[in-house]
């Protein structure tokens, strides 16, 4: 154990099968790092199990004990997972599918939701014995939620969810015909509110269309990988880390060193490369394959061309291209191909089991939500039973740090009927 402002920090590492369904099969470790109240260490507080966004995102790195963190350690133990392939947990990288090969794809398909809350029990059971416990999960990590009630309801005692109840049987090319136009609105927003970045980035997007500019790593920085900063319009800063990027983006006539390592680095995904590979992969069930749902859904909307006026980024979307071209996925392009392909997916949701559920659960809804789209959440809310919604428009995609303890606040009080 070691002491951080505010927090009691143990560290947990775990052997788990690959493949659930083979228990004596390859094994990878599962870490997970539990934070309680210096006061209350060495304590039997019951747990609460975060459940990161992504896919393919590790948990947070807290310098201190403050926000949601501070308001479940007056009552709880903290755990925050990385989930598989992530962070300390036998994380994928470069050098992952280089050692794999061509039995990459077959790798990556255990590290989906289902697989998740396999481990999750697995340390469940580890830490608390035959107790439940609860779950707080943010975006994707509300997908991991409605997984893990629909396999191991027992396990739980409450779930909270933000900004993440999926739509139980969309498909992927749903899921991105209802993103685009969100996506749209985003960027007009952001426009309406920096009007004069309006011609900013239309002169970057004409500078790259007749220019090779490369970042810093090698990549040559295209229009349509100049389009991809619009992932961060979703949250509650991202147009103001949008307007900042472009505040400092000329040296004289050229892209500044600035601008062009900032780009570098929220557009490599070398850090996390399963956020990719797998983020249409979260929404393949049955025998349907999601064929770059995303990438096909594009060719219908002429606004997003790489040569449109004025320029619309993109959002939360991986496309062919970004393999090919972004050396941080490149050594994933074979095996993400091969996954989108793939038709013999499992299904992820029961709803029978979600519609007679009895453990309770408070969701907050995103009113407009850019990655989670708002209308297939409500119909989730309405299938599962137990569950207590509450819509607002107050916060952006990432309420719950942005609230401080607000959200987290609400949602214990729904799930407990005090509200």
């Amino acid at each position: 154990m070691i002491h951080m402002p505010g927090m009691a920090v143990t560290d947990h590492h775990f052997s788990v099968p690959l493949d659930h369904a083979d228990p004596g099969g390859p094994g990878i470790t599962v870490f997970a790092r539990e934070i309680a109240d210096p006061a209350h260490a060495g304590q039997d507080l019951p747990f609460l199990l975060f459940l990161q966004g992504g896919p393919g995102g590790k948990s947070p790195r807290p310098p201190r004990a403050d926000g949601w963190i501070a308001h479940a350690l007056r009552t709880h133990r903290v755990l925050l997972l990385d989930q598989r392939g992530t962070g300390r947990s036998t994380p994928v990288t470069a050098a992952t599918a280089a050692r794999l090969g061509d039995d990459l794809a077959a790798y990556l398909r255990h590290f989906r939701a289902d697989a998740i809350v396999a481990d999750a029990e697995h340390i469940r059971r580890a830490l608390c014995g035959d107790r439940p416990w609860e779950t707080l999960g943010q975006s994707y990590g509300g997908f991991i939620t409605l997984t893990y009630l629909s396999q191991a309801p027992e396990g739980l005692r409450a779930c909270y969810v933000t900004g993440g109840l999926p739509g139980l049987a969309a498909t992927a090319d749903e899921v991105y015909a209802r993103t685009y136009p969100r996506v749209r609105d985003k960027v007009e927003r952001y426009y309406a509110r920096y009007p004069g970045d309006v011609a900013t980035v239309a002169a970057m997007a004409a500078h790259l269309a007749e220019n090779d500019v490369r970042l810093p790593d090698g990549d040559r920085l295209t229009v349509r990988r100049l389009q991809t900063l619009g992932m961060a319009l979703g949250m509650g800063d991202g147009a103001e880390r949008l307007h900042w990027l472009f505040d400092e983006a000329w040296d004289g006539a050229a892209p500044s060193d600035t601008f062009l390592r900032q780009v570098m680095a929220l557009t490599a995904f070398a850090e996390q490369p399963l956020y990719g590979v797998l983020q249409e992969v979260i929404y393949a069930q049955g025998g349907t394959p999601t064929a770059w749902a995303a990438e096909r859904a594009l060719a219908s909307r002429p606004e997003f061309a790489p040569g449109a006026e004025p320029p619309l980024f993109t959002g939360e979307m991986f496309y062919p291209f970004m393999f090919e071209e972004f050396s941080g996925l490149r050594p994933f392009a074979e095996a993400a191909h091969a996954l989108a392909e793939a038709r013999d997916w499992p299904p992820l949701y029961d709803p029978a089991r979600l519609a007679a559920n009895t453990v309770p659960v408070a969701a907050i809804v995103y009113h407009d939500d850019m990655y989670v789209d708002a209308e297939l959440s409500l119909r989730t809310a309405r299938s599962v039973g137990n569950l207590r919604h509450w819509v607002t428009n107050e916060w952006e995609h990432d309420g719950v740090r942005a609230s401080g303890d607000r959200v987290l606040s609400r949602l214990m009080d729904l799930a407990a009927g005090r509200l």
